[in-house]
């Protein structure tokens, strides 16, 4: 449903073309007015006056079964990515790290009870889970959502656990609190996270959290693999301690990035 702004200053017809961007998710990549309608809560003409409007600023086109997203819609979040300044710190030492593992590395932040991958280098190997920057994964059954809910209060885990997941994707592991609880407290001890086919069949990775200036855990990063080709002995004794010195690295030089003064630069005559 479309969302309804509490406050004075709130924009209703900006919030519901939003609604209509995000109606578009993994598996329903096209869809037709009446689907959009649907999927948004909002009455026929509505939808179609959002999506014209959409479609005549070059983020939705008129596709074979109605409309479709087009790539523009990725400036929205490359601008988000960019604005932090992370990706352009955090790439030749991912790169690296892909090198050193042959494995494909990822950073993700954490979206109410669900990460969001913001940058990621991979590496050509068949998964039963496509990744990309953008992809949303539930964050309990994850590495990377574990080091970053493990940073945070007991009552703010809870409070973000209770949104709905916007994956569409249910994961395998579904701990009771007492569970969950035990698990984050071994990841808030050691440092790290674990995942072994938790969030699905076949995905097994390693996390640790990127931290800014003040110690502030701000993203995690990963190394993922195939469960069939890596044992987990072999991820942790291997990869995790290059993972752990390739976090280490992002996070001193995003420290450095953040207390470099930025000066704007004045025009001259």
């Amino acid at each position: 449903m479309a969302r309804t702004g509490t406050g004075p200053d709130f924009i209703e017809a900006l919030a519901r073309g939003l609604e209509v961007i995000a109606a578009f998710r993994p598996g329903r990549p096209a869809m037709s007015l009446t689907e959009v309608a649907a999927a948004t809560g909002l009455a026929r003409p509505t939808a179609r006056r959002i999506l014209l409007t959409l479609e005549e600023l070059g983020y939705v086109r008129t596709a074979e079964r109605g409309y479709s997203l087009t790539p523009r819609v990725l400036e929205l979040g490359v601008a988000y990515v960019q604005s932090m300044g992370l990706w352009d710190v955090a790439r030749p030492h991912l790169e690296r790290l892909v090198e050193r593992t042959g494995e494909s590395c990822s950073i993700a932040q954490l979206d109410g009870s669900d990460i969001v991958y913001v940058a990621r280098v991979s590496v050509p190997k068949i998964v039963s889970l496509a990744v990309h920057v953008g992809t949303r994964f539930p964050a309990l059954a994850t590495s990377l959502g574990k080091v970053q809910l493990a940073a945070l209060p007991p009552d703010e885990v809870d409070a973000v656990l209770a949104e709905p997941t916007r994956s569409g994707l249910t994961a395998r592991w579904q701990p009771a609190r007492d569970e969950r609880d035990a698990e984050l407290r071994d990841v808030r001890a050691r440092g790290w996270a674990l995942t072994d086919e938790q969030l699905t069949l076949g995905i097994r990775s390693v996390a640790a959290p990127l931290r800014d200036g003040s110690g502030r855990v701000i993203a995690g990063v990963n190394v993922n693999c195939h469960a069939a080709e890596t044992s987990v002995e072999y991820l942790v004794e291997h990869h995790l301690p290059l993972l752990l010195q390739a976090a280490g690295d992002i996070s001193a030089d995003f420290a450095r990035v953040q207390d470099v003064p930025h000066v704007g630069a004045r025009a001259v005559s």
